[in-house]
């Protein structure tokens, strides 16, 4: 009999699994930790208008005179268009740094335009920050909870991360204090903490001010960097300014700022003032990866900072959040059930919630999403497992209204799900692969 003739052996039902990604063994030994945020998967069904998105730390830009800035940037490109949408420098337009260098004297900084780069959102600074520091197995201190994306551009360059506590004053001096010596005794070389000082990301505390130049002395003395990032840190809700760790010592702190908070997140225009020798180097890093930040974006950054009230505008933003605030904290203490516990941010954008024991945040997420809720569960904002209890919840972009019923699904949904524990059990605690990809949802 030929073989085409032969009967076919029916294959294993369970055989070896198949690789559906014929390039796996190509991909390098950095990205084996990459993760998606957790609730990117979740991401387009939160995006339905019938769910009321809690997750994101999207700005509201409907507070921008957007008929006022068309004009402008119609007039920007009529006027200056060669120059608008032509390549630029990778250090920044130099006209936009010097206006950097205005925006952060109103928090006490004293910078010039030269150690000012500008990049494409604080996102690009924190990749190219990492990259110049931290060779593989580096470790990075970071607050516990801290910044998703950071912890992504960590993860992507392969520093360890080791989280520091925090409490309602912040980063803990005594528990930086423990994590150095930890690291240190077991031979970790240390590169830089990185910290978000006001009203954090995603923890919405912020450093108590006796607490900041004690974090600065600790570092000094260690030889640790200090990473300061501080996107929010004119969006509090008294208007107090609280003076950045930049203000204190100029010569062990790099200190990343954004204008997506504070006017649009959609033209990614962030930057970084660094010690001369390191901003030569971040220049360098920024033109193998993008050559140059888009001059468009910048230019009409520069141009929104000298025609229209930009102080007026944080103003506004504040009030607005600060209203926004006050209805997510209301609605929660109407609405939570017991054992439910969060703290009162003074500024930023986010509320962190604890829930009661035995409840999974990332478990239950897709049933809050059922209930047309949805929110950033904890263990998203470490890389050791924790925060399965906690979740971050975001009130900038909502309107109070359905903050309110926001709040109000997920405490059914919080009820029903300790309901289920109670019944069946807790779910047992789960390995975390590695920090995740940021993406807007968690932004």
């Amino acid at each position: 009999m030929s073989d085409e003739h032969q009967p076919t052996t029916p294959p294993e039902k369970h055989g070896p699994a198949r690789n559906l990604d014929a390039h796996r063994a190509r991909y390098a030994q950095r990205t084996a930790g990459m993760t998606a945020s957790e609730v990117r998967a979740l991401f387009a069904v939160a995006n339905r208008p019938e769910v009321v998105s809690l997750a994101g730390g999207m700005p509201n830009l409907a507070a921008l005179p957007l008929d006022s800035l068309a004009g402008e940037v119609a007039s920007l490109i009529a006027q200056d268009g060669q120059g608008a949408l032509q390549y630029g420098s990778a250090h920044g337009v130099p006209e936009l740094r010097e206006q950097i260098c205005d925006v952060m004297a109103m928090e006490g900084i004293s910078a010039h335009p030269d150690d000012v780069m500008v990049t494409v959102g604080s996102q690009m600074a924190l990749d190219m920050v990492t990259r110049i520091f931290c060779d593989p197995g580096d470790v990075v201190l970071a607050e516990g909870p801290s910044y998703v994306g950071a912890l992504g551009s960590f993860s992507a360059y392969q520093a360890e991360v080791v989280h520091v506590a925090m409490d309602d004053d912040g980063l803990q001096p005594e528990a930086l204090r423990e994590a150095i010596g930890n690291v240190t005794a077991r031979g970790g070389r240390i590169k830089f903490l990185y910290t978000i000082p006001n009203f954090h990301n995603p923890g919405g505390v912020t450093m108590a001010l006796n607490r900041r130049a004690e974090v600065l002395e600790i570092c000094a003395e260690h030889g640790i960097l200090v990473v300061e990032d501080n996107p929010y840190g004119l969006l509090g809700f008294d208007g107090q300014v609280y003076p950045p760790l930049r203000s204190l010592d100029a010569d062990n702190v790099v200190y990343l700022g954004s204008f997506s908070k504070t006017f649009a997140s959609g033209l990614r225009v962030g930057w970084v003032l660094a010690p001369h020798a390191v901003r030569e180097k971040l220049v360098l890093a920024a033109e193998s990866a993008t050559l140059c930040p888009p001059t468009l974006n910048q230019m009409i950054v520069s141009r929104y900072l000298t025609t229209h009230d930009w102080k007026g505008q944080i103003k506004a933003f504040r009030e607005q959040y600060r209203e926004r605030r006050d209805a997510m904290l209301s609605a929660l203490e109407q609405h939570m059930p017991e054992g439910c516990t969060w703290n009162t941010p003074d500024g930023g954008f986010f509320v962190w919630v604890t829930v009661p024991e035995g409840i999974d945040t990332k478990a239950m997420l897709p049933r809050a999403v059922t209930q047309r809720v949805a929110y950033a569960s904890g263990t998203g904002f470490y890389t050791d497992g924790f925060g399965s209890r906690q979740m971050r919840l975001s009130f900038c972009y909502p309107t109070p209204e359905r903050i309110r019923e926001g709040v109000r699904r997920l405490a059914n949904t919080l009820t029903e799900e300790r309901e289920l524990v109670r019944t069946f059990g807790s779910i047992p605690q789960r390995e975390v692969p590695g920090p995740q990809a940021p993406s807007p949802d968690t932004a």
